[in-house]
C-alpha cells in the first residue's frame, strides 16, 4: 500500500515546526526552501528515490545532519504513519559558534565556563544539561554534530526555556574543537570513575571546558585523551556513576563555589 502523498507542505511545515517533527517529501523540501531551521533529517536506508536523493543532497549542501536508517525506525518516529521515507526534526533555535560562547564569557569579564557534551544520546539529558548550565552562569554549551541529540523540541522542553539563554554550538569534531579551546588558554576538565584527582581537588576558577561523556561509555578515547585533567566525583553507595546530567550539576556548581570563593 503506498503512503499518501503531502499536499498542502507549507502548512505542514508550520503546524510541524511547533511540534518539532516533520514528515514526508513535500514537506521536508519545503522546510529545506524555506530556511526552516533544521537539527537533522532521517532517511530510509537503501530506498533510491530521485526525491530522496534531492532532499539529502540538499541538506548537506546546507550542512544539515543526515542519517540513513531502518523504515522501523521511521514508523516508530512518525505521528502521521505517511512519511514517505523522510521525517526531518526542526531546532528549536540556531545553533551558535564557539566564538560566541567566547564571546558570552568576554563580555561578562569572566574566565569561560563551558560544557562539552561527548555523545548525548538522550534529550532529556541534554535539556537537563542546558538548564543546568544556564542556572550555573556557564557561557555555553558544545555539542558534536552526529551522535547526539540536538536542539529539538525535547531538548527544548526538558531545559524548561534554557535553550533561549544559552549558547549551544555544534562542531563536527570534539577532539579539534578541545584543541581549539586550549590554544584560547581554556583548561579542559573530563569527569571519569577513574580520574586522577577528585573533582574538589581540580581548580575550576579559570577559564574552564567541563566534558560531560555519554550516558553508556563515557568520553570517548580520543576526547578523554586531549583532556588536561581527569576529574572523578567520590562515589559512597554501591554503585559507580551518575546519571550524566547529574554529574554535570555537580562539575558546574562546584566551578559557581570556587568562583564565588
Amino acid at each position: 500500500m503506498k503512503e499518501k502523498k503531502n499536499s498542502r507542505p507549507a502548512r505542514d511545515v508550520e503546524e510541524a515546526v511547533a511540534d518539532g517533527v516533520i514528515e514526508g517529501r513535500n514537506a521536508v523540501i519545503e522546510a529545506l526552501r524555506s530556511g526552516t531551521a533544521i537539527d537533522k533529517i532521517y532517511l530510509a536506508k537503501g530506498e533510491t528515490d530521485a526525491a530522496l536523493g534531492h532532499i539529502a543532497s540538499t541538506a548537506r549542501s546546507k550542512g544539515i545532519v543526515t542519517v540513513e536508517c531502518d523504515r522501523r525506525k521511521l514508523d516508530n518516529m512518525s505521528r502521521t504513519h505517511s512519511h514517505q521515507g523522510v521525517i526531518a526534526l526542526a531546532a528549536v533555535r540556531e545553533y551558535a559558534s564557539v566564538e560566541d560562547i567566547l564571546n558570552a564569557a568576554r563580555e561578562k569579564d569572566e574566565p569561560p565556563l563551558i560544557v562539552v557534551c561527548d555523545e548525548l544520546s538522550d534529550p532529556h539529558n541534554l535539556g537537563a544539561v542546558i538548564r543546568t548550565a544556564e542556572c550555573a552562569g556557564a557561557h555555553g554549551v558544545i555539542i558534536p554534530k552526529r551522535r547526539s541529540a540536538g536542539l529539538t523540541a525535547v531538548v527544548a522542553k526538558t531545559s524548561a526555556g534554557a535553550v533561549s539563554h544559552v549558547p549551544v554550538a555544534r562542531v563536527a569534531n570534539l577532539t579539534a574543537l578541545l584543541k581549539e579551546l586550549k590554544d584560547e588558554g581554556v583548561w579542559i576538565f573530563g569527569t571519569a570513575a577513574d580520574g586522577d584527582r577528585l573533582l574538589y581537588d581540580a581548580d575550576l576558577k579559570g577559564p574552564a571546558a567541563i566534558v560531560i561523556g555519554s550516558e553508556g561509555s563515557g568520553m570517548s578515547r580520543l576526547v578523554a585523551e586531549t583532556c588536561d585533567f581527569k576529574v572523578r566525583i567520590p562515589m559512597k553507595g554501591k554503585l559507580n556513576s551518575l546519571n550524566a546530567s547529574a554529574a554535570a550539576a555537580i562539575l558546574l556548581y562546584e566551578a559557581v563555589r570556587q568562583r564565588m570563593g
